[in-house]
């Protein structure tokens, strides 16, 4: 990881589920004193909460995890379709997500993405994301699948950012 922002990369990406990453990247910038010279992604694994509560508890533990009092981009770790994201609002994730980006706990909200163009179009639509992380790269580019190539051409109709995974 030293190595990586000495060589001026500067994009860290981690999960909640990515097993003692978290903790890994948390300790490395702590014991560096360098978690202001990165930034900082991880993701809440929405398909694990039930309430908002439990998101808050996950979002302490993370905030724990990478020593950190804020997140520079924070996701909904592979949000699929509407009616996901439409429970995550019946019980209260949005005005959730409005509170941590108000109190600066989060910089950056977006979601990761990983299912066909139509869904992803509708997604997008659906909340006013900060940024979105797709899959793109030349073996996915064409399939049909994945229609990776669409999903960023939503993203740059919509003037969303987007942020690679599996390039």
């Amino acid at each position: 990881v030293m190595a990586a922002i000495k060589a001026g990369v500067n994009y860290f990406d981690t999960a909640y589920v990515y097993a003692g990453n978290e903790a890994a990247v948390g300790e490395i910038l702590d014991r560096n004193h360098c978690r202001e010279q990165i930034y900082l992604a991880t993701k809440l694994p929405h398909y694990l909460i039930k309430s908002v509560a439990g998101a808050e508890k996950m979002f302490q533990e993370e905030l724990r995890r990478l020593k950190t009092d804020y997140i520079d981009y924070y996701l909904m770790h592979m949000l699929t379709d509407i009616p996901t994201w439409e429970k995550l609002k019946k019980i209260g994730m949005q005005d959730w997500i409005e509170e941590k980006l108000s109190s600066g706990q989060i910089r950056n909200i977006g979601f990761s993405y990983h299912g066909n163009t139509e869904m992803f179009k509708q997604l997008v639509d659906a909340y006013d994301w900060d940024f979105c992380q797709i899959q793109f790269n030349y073996l996915d580019y064409d399939d049909p699948a994945v229609q990776s190539h669409r999903c960023y051409e939503v993203c740059r109709k919509h003037g969303k950012p987007v942020i690679v995974m599996e390039p």
